[in-house]
């Protein structure tokens, strides 16, 4: 049974579609095909800047989980504005990192397509999460392998 029986995005899809123009492409870099958005911008601000665009974008999920978007979906989309919100506050790799990687117009994508085959963008969003997940684990068994060495290390050196 696909879900898009309850899936009611109405007219807001295109003002959600608006606001993701808005913080993803707004601005086009001049002699360029290369377009910014406010998310982008707001990226320059130390501190705040990615935290006001990560609460911005948040409003485009939340739209999505009332309008019905499975579960799966909405946490491949809180996966990108993490990625987005976390990798963005980096200095300088990480406002190139804002500016390509365009979390909202992604998510908008996948509200969009979600529309049209909700099972494929359910499944797609799935593996997504899956391969996240798995890589957090990775990365966090990696830095345990890590600190299990150096601190062997520190303890032979002192002993």
């Amino acid at each position: 049974m696909s879900d898009t029986k309850h899936f009611r995005p109405g007219k807001k899809l295109d003002a959600l579609e608006k606001l993701a123009w808005y913080l993803d492409s707004s601005i086009r870099i001049p002699g360029t095909k290369w377009t910014v958005g406010l998310d982008g911008l707001l990226g320059f601000i130390p501190g705040i800047g990615d935290l006001v665009s990560g609460a911005i974008s948040s409003y485009i999920v939340l739209r999505a989980a009332k309008a019905g978007v499975s579960t799966i979906v909405i946490a491949k989309m809180l996966i990108n504005i993490g990625l987005d919100t976390t990798l963005g506050a980096i200095p300088v790799l990480g406002d190139i990192f804002d500016f390509a990687f365009k979390a909202n117009n992604r998510n908008v994508k996948l509200i969009r397509d979600y529309e049209k085959n909700s099972e494929n963008v359910k499944q797609k969003s799935r593996l997504s999460v899956t391969v996240f997940i798995l890589a957090i684990i990775g990365s966090l068994a990696i830095i345990f392998c890590l600190s299990i060495i150096i601190l062997s290390s520190l303890f032979n050196l002192i002993f």
